[in-house]
């Protein structure tokens, strides 16, 4: 272990080529021999994409003429699907995308399709809920680290070495405290075990980094996070769904192995569609993208020079910290009798003593509404006590 800090210096020292592509070799040599063992054994399950609407009579991809349709029940991907899997892969600049009905469903397929027994799985401590239990599903053995704590990360990895894959799971984005993942370092960590890094964009897709393209971008290490799990349900649409996206072989695996996505529906095409359309505006123009930081840091800045403390740093998701349950359930309801609607989280959902009222910075928010919620904030505020 390194003494103090010095390690974060010595980390960007570490060449990263040989074992992180080691790594990657590694897991497609693994993928790459579970595909023909289900293409060996007759289970392979090959897609048949529906080219036109639903209903008794259809159009299949690849099939001259008309088809009758006797499993109307029977998930089958329609080509405006397929295109998003395409589009979503080009976003993130990964081989291939897989969609689920939301990233929950995402999380819980990933790991117990991707881990087994030989291999190992590095979780922050204080990752979302849906890869907590994602985990849980997977038979892999199981590490925790400190939040964004690299020491401990690179303890549990030097213990991890031993397992066959190891897989570093972090948020991009902590949705409770606004709080960044330190990827540089991580990835640097990664690089120097052997490991693969995993990251849960729900948080940061569509609006962190210079074009939207979330943590990675932000972090200048879109070359370096294997696999990523992101949602359909905030920035890109605001509806449902959620998607994979990473190695082709992985995807593959996936199509054939993980639960949710073969015991499910596919995505509605409204949802598709909305999605669609919200990732050709990101890839046509950051300026959606450049307003969304400038309301934020509009925000931010102003409720810090009132006297309130914000968690996190830079991220739309602003937590007004309170500390006291009471003190932020009772703000919240006068919040909203002032016409500003926020929400107070208090335990189970964050630790005790760590009571705040979460604020969530839109890119169709004018400077007018923010700086009405500001005002609210202070006015409510100095009523409770919060403000001197």
């Amino acid at each position: 272990m390194w003494p103090g800090n010095a390690w974060r210096a010595a980390l960007f020292w570490v060449p990263r080529g040989r074992r992180a592509q080691s790594a990657l070799a590694q897991l497609r040599g693994i993928l790459e021999g579970e595909l023909e063992g289900i293409r060996g054994a007759g289970t392979w399950k090959s897609e048949r994409v529906i080219t036109s609407r639903q209903g008794p009579h259809i159009r299949v991809d690849g099939v001259s003429g008309g088809c009758v349709n006797f499993p109307l029940w029977l998930f089958a991907p329609k080509s405006i699907h397929k295109n998003l899997e395409a589009k979503i892969a080009r976003f993130h600049q990964r081989e291939d995308a897989i969609l689920y009905p939301s990233c929950y469903d995402a999380n819980a397929g990933l790991f117990e399709a991707l881990l087994t027994p030989e291999d190992a799985v590095l979780s922050d401590e204080l990752n979302h809920a849906s890869i907590i239990d994602g985990i849980r599903l997977c038979k892999a053995h199981k590490y925790r680290y400190r939040h964004l704590d690299m020491a401990d990360l690179e303890a549990k990895l030097q213990e991890a070495q031993k397992h066959r894959l190891r897989l570093v799971a972090t948020d991009g984005a902590f949705s409770m405290d606004g709080d960044i993942a330190p990827l540089q370092e991580i990835c640097c960590l990664a690089s120097r075990y052997g490991a693969l890094v995993f990251m849960d964009e729900c948080h940061a897709t569509g609006f962190l980094g210079p074009t939207g393209r979330g943590t990675d971008e932000l972090l200048g290490v879109m070359d370096q996070v294997t696999i990523i799990n992101s949602t359909l349900g905030k920035a890109l649409g605001g509806a449902s769904g959620g998607y994979t996206t990473g190695p082709g072989p992985l995807v593959s695996l996936l199509r054939q192995r993980a639960r949710p996505y073969l015991f499910s529906n596919s995505l509605p095409p409204a949802v598709v569609g909305c999605a669609s359309k919200a990732l050709d505006l990101l890839m046509g123009s950051n300026t959606i993208v450049q307003s969304m930081a400038a309301k934020t840091q509009r925000f931010r800045s102003k409720m810090e020079a009132a006297g309130f403390t914000i968690s996190g740093a830079s991220h739309p998701i602003c937590p007004v910290m309170l500390g006291d349950a009471r003190l932020a359930s009772r703000m919240a309801d006068d919040m909203l009798k002032r016409g500003i609607f926020v929400i107070g989280f208090s335990y189970p959902v964050v630790p005790k003593g760590k009571a705040r009222i979460r604020v969530q910075i839109s890119a169709v928010h004018s400077e007018e509404d923010i700086d009405r919620c500001v005002e609210a904030f202070v006015e409510v505020g100095r009523l409770h006590g919060a403000l001197p």
